[in-house]
């Protein structure tokens, strides 16, 4: 296996960088173009989903690829995610991204907790998850019948996820980051970078010591080392006493950030 590859716990190869495909502009010629470049620097791994209606110009690029000969379809390596809401019925709404894209399968589709019989029916190769904390891996472990091969999350050098990474470790969880460098925006986290003191700092204490690294990643405002998820987005609008499974807020944080 080469060294720009993995082997994920069931068996999958995936190489390991991959192109990204959401754009605030959704611009269908913008992605075919930047596929087609993609294909021609060696890219082979491409991430989509619905939300970011990239589909069908992801498809479209990667058909013409195959039918003019610059790749095979077992070269190439998709990745889709499941928005929130469609997990009610997975397999329809796996079955309506293929169709977008023109394929068959997918290599595999980060479903979350309730899209395994789709591996069962052949719509992906494999079956992963996004964004899912250690806390949520550790209880989707206590009932899943097939283990998720991945777990796509934020993951960059201010943003560690240690914890993260050391319970999907365990479970042979591949950990797929998607803003590796980080970014604007992205601009909270772990945020102790090369050379700096080892334990926690606020960035405003620190720019005489701070590696060039943090403001070219993004990182353009100080934060704190560890932040409630309530501080980041109140959540009442997901709460209530009746409808909602979650009572509370505190039932909404995993106390990991």
């Amino acid at each position: 296996m080469r060294s720009n590859q993995v082997r994920l716990n069931c068996g999958v190869t995936m190489p390991l960088i991959g192109l990204g495909t959401y754009s605030f502009q959704n611009d269908r010629k913008t992605t075919e173009l930047a596929v087609h470049m993609a294909l021609k620097m060696g890219y082979r791994h491409f991430d989509t989903a619905k939300i970011y209606g990239s589909e069908a110009a992801l498809g479209n690029s990667l058909t013409e690829a195959i039918q003019d000969g610059t790749v095979q379809r077992e070269d190439i390596f998709v990745t889709s995610k499941l928005w929130g809401s469609h997990h009610h019925d997975p397999v329809s709404a796996l079955k309506q991204t293929l169709k977008n894209m023109g394929m068959e399968h997918l290599d595999i589709d980060n479903l979350g907790w309730y899209g395994w019989k789709c591996l069962d029916l052949g719509l992906c190769r494999s079956v992963g998850l996004s964004n899912f904390s250690s806390k949520k891996v550790e209880q989707l472990l206590e009932f899943a019948n097939v283990p998720p091969a991945v777990n796509q999350v934020e993951m960059h050098p201010m943003w560690r996820q240690a914890r993260l990474r050391e319970v999907c470790g365990d479970h042979k969880i591949h950990v797929s980051a998607y803003s590796p460098t980080g970014g604007p925006g992205n601009s909270w986290g772990f945020n102790t970078c090369s050379g700096q003191p080892s334990h926690p700092v606020h960035c405003s204490q620190a720019q005489s010591n701070c590696s060039p690294g943090c403001t070219e990643m993004g990182v353009v405002k100080g934060v704190k080392y560890k932040l409630e998820e309530r501080k980041i987005m109140r959540g009442e609008f997901l709460v209530n006493q009746t409808t909602s499974p979650y009572k509370t807020l505190e039932d909404l944080w995993d106390d990991e950030i």
